[in-house]
């Protein structure tokens, strides 16, 4: 009965949330997303358009895979997509070396990744003098294994070089051939590493990583000129969270269709390892990204302030509407 009035009551939200801001559901605005891999934690966005959540914002969202975070932010500032998701590092890098990428939305702050090595590995002192796998550098697989790295006391491209295989399939891949030993995986491809043999050396959850988890970046040039278009996109993507923390055997439709998963076990797992660490409201968390600062420009004095990165107005605006609240009600 609960799911049932909250299926009339939503739309009913929307319809009321947006009556102010000019814009017809029946002018649909051609939109691109790009996204880097068919992990779990890119899945809100698939789900928010399954569910017709973007049309019912009056976009027509085209979601389209690019593998590797710094790839992405370099097609969002070529003008390939006004939004897309990719790891906040690459993100963090851009927007230090001059240009106006910031961060308005994320989905957590659990970090879905796990560092996996080939069985020969034993310990971490195993790793010097060996090689590690990661999608680009700059991306969140190449933080993760760098924070790992200097938590054994070894020193990235001196002790382990690093490897850019542009994706994780591929690095999985690479993981594989014994290409690499080493390589920061998340679900459902770090299970499958377990299953045939690898160890897992890290869990960067349980270590107390605070990552930054589906994060929706955009251009401030973008925010100021598109700002409704901006809080459309990211009033639909609320709504995908809500869809995949409340509504399990949708979000594993959707998870099998995107990610091209067909057994059971694998979209359960999927499920479990990401839906319940969904944050309620996008709003980026600032000390996720203090975290990846002190550990991405440690060299670097003074350090830059968090404020140069993130953009959480949209956020605000969300959650002072009321509209999040209604959502879980």
């Amino acid at each position: 009965m609960r799911t049932q009035a909250m299926r009339f009551i939503l739309p009913l939200v929307v319809a009321l949330v947006s009556a102010g801001t000019g814009w017809s559901a029946t002018t649909m605005m051609p939109m691109r997303l790009l996204y880097p891999s068919f992990a779990g934690s890119w899945a809100t966005a698939w789900i928010a358009k399954e569910a017709g959540y973007f049309s019912q914002e009056g976009l027509d969202v085209e979601l389209i895979r690019v593998g590797g975070s710094t790839r992405m932010v370099a097609a969002l500032l070529g003008g390939s997509a006004p939004i897309i998701q990719a790891g906040a590092s690459a993100a963090l890098a851009a927007t230090a070396a001059g240009s106006d990428v910031v961060i308005i939305g994320s989905t957590g702050t659990v970090s879905p990744f796990r560092l996996i090595a080939r069985p020969e590995i034993k310990q971490p002192a195993d790793l010097k003098g060996k090689k590690a796998g990661i999608t680009t550098f700059g991306s969140t697989s190449d933080q993760m294994v760098r924070i790992a790295l200097k938590k054994f006391n070894l020193e990235p491209n001196k002790d382990v070089a690093m490897l850019t295989f542009g994706a994780q399939p591929e690095t999985f891949a690479a993981l594989m051939n014994g290409i690499v030993q080493v390589a920061a995986l998340s679900y459902p491809l770090y299970p499958k590493a377990i299953k045939v043999g690898m160890r897992e050396l890290v869990n960067f959850g349980e270590l107390g990583v605070e990552d930054i988890n589906g994060t929706v970046i955009t251009t401030r040039a973008f925010l100021a000129q598109n700002r409704d278009t901006a809080l459309r996109f990211l009033r639909g993507f609320t709504r995908g969270m809500q869809r995949y923390r409340m509504d399990k055997e949708f979000s594993k439709k959707v998870l099998g269709k995107y990610g091209k998963i067909n057994d059971e076990e694998t979209l359960e797992g999927t499920w479990q390892d990401y839906a319940p660490t969904l944050q309620k409201s996008p709003r980026p968390a600032l000390s996720a990204v203090q975290y990846l600062i002190e550990n991405q420009f440690s060299g670097k004095k003074p350090l830059p302030r968090v404020e140069q990165f993130v953009d959480s107005t949209l956020a605000d605006q969300l959650e002072k509407s009321g509209f999040i609240d209604a959502l879980y009600k």
